[in-house]
């Protein structure tokens, strides 16, 4: 990971933690600053597209078999399987991206992100939470795309899957959003300004501080 110009981000969170919408709050506010370009994974899905969603842009939407497939050829950088769907990230891509000196997000759950540790420990992984159970449910409601009986079970999976907190490097609670924006940046920021990253951007800058001091 060290030699690795862009950072490699984790984000997880139960669905209505807010994480998607920080996010891109982030990347809208950095869009102008090509010295430290930012974006998220697309990442390969088997579910249905929901309204509004592009294929390619939000997601990359195949068929189960294609998935598999995909798995077989060794193409992910992690999977899993979520809701009877499975989501994964390609690893070619990945890399590729990250060699450019782009931080990427991943938008992946408590699984996908045990899977990358074990691959990239460096990583920087995030664990978004809402403020209360109660306003989790009310920002699943206030979606309506869900009927009742799916939003209790994302509610229950959102338990189960905030059990999970301990194992991220980070815990932001998105209670109020700006807040959390300004808590998710200063991760960002630090994260760049890391001793191997530092070394590795500002190699001659850094070669020249050295010398003169030896000299």
């Amino acid at each position: 990971m060290a030699s690795l110009l862009g950072n490699l981000f984790i984000l997880a969170a139960p669905s209505g933690a807010g994480k998607s919408s920080l996010i891109k709050a982030l990347l809208e506010k950095h869009d102008d600053c090509p010295d430290y370009p930012l974006q998220v994974s697309v990442s390969h899905t088997t579910r249905k597209p929901r309204p509004g969603e592009v294929d390619g842009v939000h997601y990359h939407f195949v068929s189960r078999d294609q998935f598999e497939t995909l798995i077989e050829q060794g193409v992910f950088f992690e999977y899993a399987e979520v809701f009877g769907n499975y989501y994964g990230t390609s690893r070619v891509t990945i890399e590729q991206t990250l060699h450019r000196g782009v931080d990427v997000f991943l938008d992946i759950d408590w699984q996908g992100a045990r899977q990358v540790k074990k691959i990239l420990p460096d990583t920087c992984s995030i664990f978004i939470l809402p403020p209360s159970i109660e306003t989790l449910r009310e920002r699943l409601s206030k979606r309506g795309q869900d009927a009742d009986d799916v939003i209790d079970s994302r509610m229950n999976e959102a338990v189960a899957e905030m059990s999970h907190f301990g194992e991220f490097d980070y815990v932001l609670i998105n209670d109020d959003f700006s807040t959390a924006l300004a808590e998710l940046e200063a991760l960002v920021c630090a994260q760049r300004l890391r001793t191997p990253k530092q070394a590795l951007r500002n190699v001659n800058l850094l070669s020249q501080l050295v010398g003169s001091q030896q000299s």
